[in-house]
């Protein structure tokens, strides 16, 4: 698969998919059972049901939600990162350091004035400061790095709109 460019076609959801998944979105830790109820399916067809949008690679995968600023995590900032020469190795070199790099929450290859918008957390503007100048300033082909800091999170949605 291109890790650059992946427009993947999903397989056909039925209504009963759809239900399930917006269920499992509020709720990953609900029983079997519970799910099925709330379906209005049986117990082992619910089960057969999910166990398909598994493998299928429609729900990835369960998690929880942390809380960032509970855990120290104060400084949040949106990074618009432009390189010099779009190279695949330049460009596979960035995409690869960046994906290891834990205070990387989200990476988007875009077009328009940046090559690629990072969303960071890190730990105060210390930690930011040690991501930018033992990472980021390091890696080759990175030209010009612009940093907008998060204000205020006013939206925060982890489920998909179905």
């Amino acid at each position: 698969m291109d890790i650059f460019f992946s427009m993947r076609q999903g397989p056909e959801l039925t209504d009963q998919d759809t239900k399930l998944i917006r269920i499992l979105q509020k709720d990953g830790r609900i029983s079997n059972q519970n799910l099925a109820e709330a379906a209005a399916m049986s117990n082992s067809a619910c089960w057969r049901r999910v166990k398909a949008l598994e493998e299928n690679g429609v729900i990835e995968g369960y998690s929880i939600r942390v809380n960032p600023e509970a855990c120290g995590l104060t400084f949040h900032a949106m990074i618009h990162v432009l390189l010099a020469r779009h190279a695949s190795d330049n460009t596979r070199q960035f995409v690869e350091a960046v994906l290891k790099r834990p205070e990387v929450l989200d990476c988007f290859a875009t077009t328009g004035d940046a090559d690629y918008y990072l969303r960071v957390r890190c730990k105060g503007i210390e930690g930011y400061n040690d991501f930018l100048e033992n990472f980021l300033f390091r890696l080759e082909g990175v030209s010009n790095v612009r940093t907008s800091l998060v204000l205020r999170q006013l939206k925060h949605e982890t489920s998909t709109p179905l």
